[in-house]
């Protein structure tokens, strides 16, 4: 029988496409999605960073709309994106105080074609204009009646990715405008990172019953299927040891499995699927490829520690509730920061170091901790702070192994010291001013 000559990186490792020999259709969960997409519902994919949720919308979704959410993010920045990947823009030129002049301008194939659909649909097919392949509409992106019929008429699911980088008043204003949409017929999809059950639901009750939250979540079993998987397509075995770490070391992210499985495969040598059986059981070989990625991860840590301790002004009253705050956060467990870890019990901890550290002071420099992490494009968030919970919790994993493996000193460990060399208060302004640091 023909066996199919993979090499190891068309097995393991974290890509853009699917690397289908590893991929493990945990607990039925493509069938799941797949039911899902076939009903009048909204569904929420909620999962961890780098647990599969690209993958798995690419595999179930192919030809989404995917609207990427950045932190500064508003709704209609995400209407105009999403109207943006249909080759559509909506120019608006305001007339008076109240009115506006409106044009949905089309470019590429597709879009002239959909704009024809548009303008049949709304009876404007007469005042379509092909040299300039637009339509005059007077309606604007509030109308959600409008959006909803190109949505419609495209096709195509609308699919809004990393939703926990909206602002809080945003992802309220969407979840109300997720009612709206589906009393037009239109059904998102989305995805992101949040700490509680059914998110949406608690934005807004209404969606009660038109909203399905689904949970992506890797087990031990579930990790160890993929390796065991990649392993037949490459005639590999992996050690009961080397699984073990692996699984590990993943901390339940599947994203960090691919990438130490293909690590430790480079440092075996093994380049493709082998003649016969090959065990990799050299600890060495692991400790090395665990070594290179968190080396691999140290210019994105460092990066974000050094993004947020300048997102400070240094002053003196600040930067002692700051850097004490971050250090608490920063040691604590896998377990607190999965689940989240309270407000109180960073403030209690806190406190044991610095009593001079009032709890409210604590809660304004958590509700800026978000912004402070994100470079100019509004990416890279590491830590998040849930205000409806009062709790942090952890946006990407790969930190816990970054903690494992690396031995960086982290710049608000400096400010605790210079704070303490100084004898500087820490509560007399609460003045201090919080700014994001461009990149």
């Amino acid at each position: 029988m023909f066996e199919q000559q993979y090499k190891s990186q068309e097995v393991f490792g974290v890509t853009t496409e699917i690397l289908t020999p590893s991929y493990v259709n945990r607990g039925g969960l493509d069938a799941r999605i797949e039911k899902l997409l076939g009903r009048d519902t909204h569904i929420a994919l909620r999962g961890e960073s780098k647990c599969g949720k690209s993958w798995l919308r690419k595999k179930n979704i192919p030809d989404a709309i995917t609207v990427q959410c950045r932190l500064g993010k508003g709704v209609r920045d995400l209407y105009t994106d999403a109207l943006a990947q249909l080759g559509l823009q909506l120019v608006t030129e305001r007339t008076s105080e109240k009115g506006f002049k409106a044009n949905l301008e089309a470019s590429g194939e597709f879009a002239v074609k959909l704009l024809g659909k548009i303008a049949v649909k709304l009876g404007l097919e007469g005042e379509l204009k092909t040299s300039a392949k637009s339509i005059p509409v007077g309606r604007d992106l509030d109308d959600l009646r409008f959006v909803s019929e190109i949505i419609n008429e495209s096709g195509r699911r609308l699919v809004i990715e990393d939703f926990h980088y909206l602002p809080h008043d945003a992802r309220k204003a969407f979840a109300f405008d997720l009612k709206a949409l589906w009393d037009y017929r239109t059904y998102v999809v989305i995805i992101g990172i949040w700490s509680e059950n059914n998110l949406l639901l608690h934005l807004n009750s209404d969606l009660t019953g038109r909203v399905r939250e689904v949970s992506i979540f890797w087990s031990a079993d579930d990790l160890r299927a993929v390796l065991e998987q990649g392993s037949e397509a490459l005639n590999i075995s992996f050690s009961r040891q080397i699984c073990g770490r692996l699984i590990h070391d993943s901390y339940g992210t599947v994203g960090i499995l691919q990438t130490l499985a293909l690590g430790i495969l480079d440092e075996a040598g093994v380049e493709r699927r082998q003649p016969s059986r090959v065990e990799i059981s050299d600890e060495g070989a692991y400790e090395s490829a665990a070594m290179a990625y968190a080396d691999q991860l140290n210019a994105q840590y460092q990066t974000f520690a050094a993004r947020v301790a300048a997102g400070i002004r240094r002053r003196t009253n600040a930067t002692g509730i700051y850097a004490h705050m971050l250090k608490v956060v920063m040691e604590a467990s896998v377990a607190d920061l999965s689940s989240g870890f309270p407000r109180d019990q960073i403030y209690r901890l806190a406190a044991q170091r610095e009593p001079r550290i009032q709890k409210p002071n604590l809660r304004q420099i958590l509700l800026k901790i978000d912004g402070l992490q994100v470079d100019g494009e509004g990416r890279g968030l590491v830590l998040s702070y849930d205000e409806q919970k009062d709790e942090v919790f952890v946006v990407d994993k790969q930190l816990f192994f970054y903690r494992q493996y690396a031995t960086a000193k982290w710049p608000w460990e400096s400010i605790i010291e210079q704070v303490d060399e100084t004898g500087a208060g820490y509560e007399s302004d609460l003045e201090f001013d919080l700014q994001p640091v461009a990149s």
